[in-house]
């Protein structure tokens, strides 16, 4: 799975069809000995790479067809993705990664003593995680548009379901969201934790004084407070708003961005997402520099399947990279996960671990018919 939000999809489609045919009558566990080197087959096909390496339409589809891999591979094993890769062995994950470009930051030897110190504590992870499940935040109540009656209502009902971590959009006008997170914030209460987001919209100096006026509330973060590949800007934004944390990757196209982020101190809290990089073995590489910098990482999932995918890297992490999910939470929204085989299992606001084989997003039939675009002619 890969998508934009609407126009573009088109070209994704287009994309993955021609990456796809390097794999047409490919044998699957050959291919998945080494996954680095299909990831490296992909993303540096010498005919592609001029389109954009490991960024834009092609590095989608390249996210795409890597998870459609990783997919078929932990369903021939009959395990769900998560425990197939908490399985592997330190030297197993390692040769899933791609390091090049990053031994300025992490090496293999670095990585492996990185996953040794967490290996001991696995077994009793993993069953914690049976037991309790791994922690979300909502942005179910936050998205601009809502009545302030609406937004107590929501609030509400996903406290009752058990949510302490809820997320607001902001940005559009100042004294709106202003009005608004004193709404969210006199619903949840002082404990709870209140993310904020702006989607980009802010340039550096406006974004500094914005959140200084929304910094009365509280928030935990601010997610893109400016544009996605800005590093130095948001490097600048963090140093004036600590220590109120600045969460960003959404829109990180791959792992160097990252690299990058963390070594500039430009991000506290790591959104990658799991359609954007170049599938499951990118995402891999960044739960590593993750941890290598101390960054949490909070996956982005808006939706749409996202949080089917995500629950399994958070889990990945969790049991095999940082050994915790104190100060970690990953996304959740309350929509269209009727449209999934295998829906996400929430109980009081944690994501259970999925039992079921694959990565999660296996959509029903009735959804692909009836979401099919072009329409089928007749």
């Amino acid at each position: 799975m890969t998508f934009t939000i609407g126009r573009g999809n088109e070209l994704c489609v287009q994309a993955i069809i021609s990456l796809a045919a390097l794999l047409v009558d490919q044998p699957l566990e050959p291919l998945m000995r080494r996954p680095v080197e299909l990831y490296r087959r992909l993303t540096a096909d010498s005919q592609l790479r001029w389109v954009g390496p490991e960024k834009g339409v092609i590095h989608l589809a390249a996210a795409a067809v890597m998870n459609a891999v990783w997919d078929l591979w932990a369903r021939r094993r009959g395990q769900p993705l998560w425990r197939m890769v908490c399985e592997m062995t330190p030297e197993e994950y390692v040769a899933c990664v791609d390091f090049r470009y990053l031994a300025d930051a992490l090496t293999p030897a670095q990585a492996l003593e990185l996953l040794r110190a967490q290996a001991p504590g696995k077994r009793a992870r993993i069953e914690s995680l049976r037991d309790s499940g791994y922690p979300s935040y909502t942005t179910s109540a936050g998205w601009l548009g809502y009545s302030d009656a609406a937004l107590r209502d929501k609030c509400r009902d996903l406290q009752a379901r058990g949510w302490s971590h809820f997320k607001i959009k902001v940005g559009r006008d100042l004294d709106d969201d202003l009005r608004r997170c004193r709404v969210l914030r006199d619903e949840m209460g002082p404990e709870a934790r209140m993310m904020i987001d702006a989607n980009q919209v802010w340039d550096v100096p406006q974004a500094i004084r914005w959140i200084g006026e929304l910094a009365r509330f509280d928030p935990w973060f601010v997610e893109e407070p400016t544009h996605p590949d800005d590093i130095l800007g948001h490097r600048e934004i963090a140093r004036a708003i600590a220590p109120l944390r600045v969460a960003t990757g959404e829109m990180c196209h791959n792992r160097i961005m990252f690299k990058q982020f963390m070594q500039a101190g430009a991000m506290q809290v790591c959104q990658l997402d799991s359609c954007r990089l170049g599938g499951v073995t990118e995402v891999l590489a960044v739960l590593l520099l993750a941890a290598r910098f101390g960054v949490p990482v909070c996956p982005h999932a808006g939706g749409v399947g996202l949080c089917e995918y995500v629950q399994h890297l958070s889990m990945i992490d969790f049991v095999s990279v940082s050994g915790t999910h104190e100060g970690r939470v990953a996304e959740y929204s309350d929509h269209l996960h009727e449209h999934v085989h295998d829906p996400v299992v929430m109980r009081q606001g944690c994501y259970m671990p999925p039992e079921a084989p694959g990565y999660g997003v296996r959509f029903t039939d009735a959804a692909l018919d009836h979401h099919a675009w072009p329409r089928p002619a007749g």
